[in-house]
């Protein structure tokens, strides 16, 4: 095609940038930011403290929660059988959650890692804070002996069983949750964790003030400092 002039005109559309260069520099930095994103707040593996406390936490809640059936069936008592309720409610609607995030983060329920392994280097806490725990042992669970003199106990016995053994328990559970704030920087899994510590000592210092009602004291603490 040509003009009138006789001076042909090329009529081809040049090829047009579809990406200026600040469009692309926009793009790649974004890229790096999801990268970065997602390394931070990437989920926890099977080995992270996170996945152990929820596995591990999630065994140890259970055991309370069938130490408080126990108890409710033989007591009379009113405030004991109202913790009781709250032990069963709390703590069952907590493994429901422990069981959420491994489902979330991919995780199998279980693991071939040691119980407690992921204690190790908990800034202070850990099996090394407490007394009477060996490394791989579940802080505070009452063995299957306790739990079948539990299961026998009547009347005031087994209420005085129930909340010794029950301290005890609580204080294995403060001392796993103090272990994971100083592992985990998550916020939902601390903040979790700070509930725990936070109601399952105001619990010890209740189920304190029940036993000294019933002429009763503690078990040995399981913690260099018991709680009051």
């Amino acid at each position: 095609m040509s003009t009138d002039t006789g001076v042909p005109v090329d009529t081809a559309q040049r090829p047009r940038r579809t990406l200026p260069v600040l469009g692309a520099v926009a793009v790649l930095v974004a890229a790096v930011l999801v990268v970065v994103f997602a390394t931070r707040s990437g989920t926890p593996g099977d080995t992270s403290p996170e996945a152990g406390f929820a596995r591990d936490m999630a065994v140890h809640h259970a055991q309370a929660v069938e130490m408080s059936f126990i108890v409710r069936d033989k007591t009379s008592d009113g405030p004991l059988r109202t913790l009781s309720y709250d032990i069963i409610t709390t703590q069952s609607a907590q493994r429901g959650i422990f069981m959420g995030w491994l489902q979330q983060w991919g995780l199998d329920q279980g693991s071939t890692q040691p119980v407690m392994a992921w204690m190790a280097g908990g800034h202070g806490h850990g099996a090394a804070g407490m007394t009477g725990v060996t490394a791989g042992t579940m802080p505070g669970m009452a063995s299957e002996e306790e739990m079948n003199r539990l299961r026998a106990a009547t009347g005031k016995d087994a209420e005085i069983l129930f909340l010794q053994l029950m301290i005890r328990h609580h204080e294995g559970g403060v001392e796993m949750a103090q272990a994971l704030l100083g592992l985990s920087d998550r916020p939902e899994v601390r903040d979790l964790a700070q509930h725990i510590v936070d109601g399952q000592t105001a619990e010890i210092r209740l189920m304190k003030g029940f036993l000294a009602q019933r002429g009763a004291q503690p078990l040995p603490s399981i913690l260099k400092t018991p709680v009051g």
